[in-house]
């Protein structure tokens, strides 16, 4: 089976990758709800989910980058099953396990989570991230991002890297190093901005972890969901274009499902 993302909105997908399917940063709140950004910020969504929690199809597993209100929220702490692997940072971990998810795990940076079934065996590996600049990170969750590895009979298949909410930084460069041959990415833009701050990647960053991931496909998600969403898509895809990969970038829109290969 062709890996493929369907894409639900913010940094919310499906992903089916061999016999697994696993959801990413569950955010079902619906316009004009408020996301709990922390620190007493709140930010009201401007679009729709495309599915609903009853929707979804059988999950393997739930990846979360981080504990923000736009990437899990009261919507998916009410209508989850408490049962799910939740593969996050220590830190959400024992916020989720407080909440009753008592299946969720923390993994540490590089540490590895793998799902049997059958032959096939699905490895997901925590990678570095960062979501604010300097000290200012101190007072945001951790993030993480997450390398998803299928591996069939022993030998790998596909590679995806999700980038979570990071900005670029130099700790990024270890990634390719320990990792080449990466398929696919998942890379959440938005060029957040908080008083001014940048707090996720916005397109010329993006273009930049492109650059140095040099995935064969890059799939933006999370870029205008809320108005702290400053650079819209486009820009990305402008971007892309300059530096001359814009053929190697495949934009989804919400409800819509696409394979992760070229």
């Amino acid at each position: 089976m062709t890996p493929e993302v369907t894409f639900v909105g913010t940094a919310t997908t499906v992903l089916r990758i061999g016999g697994f399917t696993l959801l990413t940063d569950p955010n079902f709140l619906h316009r004009g709800q408020r996301a709990y950004l922390g620190r007493g910020l709140w930010s009201k969504r401007s679009t729709d989910p495309a599915l609903t929690i009853p929707e979804l199809p059988p999950l393997d597993a739930v990846v979360l980058s981080h504990l923000h209100g736009d990437h899990f929220d009261r919507v998916a702490r009410r209508g989850l099953d408490r049962s799910l692997p939740i593969l996050t940072t220590p830190q959400a971990e024992r916020k989720l396990r407080r909440w009753g998810f008592g299946a969720a795990e923390g993994l540490p940076t590089w540490r590895a989570y793998e799902l049997h079934r059958g032959d096939e065996t699905l490895r997901l590996t925590a990678l570095p991230g960062q979501h604010g600049p300097g000290l200012l990170d101190r007072a945001l969750p951790d993030v993480m991002g997450s390398l998803i590895d299928l591996e069939q009979g022993g030998e790998r298949r596909f590679r995806l890297y999700v980038t979570g909410d990071t900005l670029r930084r130099p700790q990024l460069a270890e990634i390719p190093a320990r990792f080449p041959d990466i398929d696919a990415m998942l890379i959440h833009l938005g060029g957040t901005r908080v008083a001014g701050i940048l707090l996720t990647m916005d397109a010329r960053q993006g273009a930049d972890v492109v650059e140095l991931i040099r995935p064969r496909l890059t799939v933006p998600i999370h870029y205008d969901d809320y108005p702290v969403f400053r650079s819209p898509l486009r820009h990305f895809v402008e971007e892309a274009r300059r530096r001359g990969f814009a053929s190697q970038i495949r934009t989804v829109s919400r409800g819509e499902t696409v394979p992760l290969t070229p």
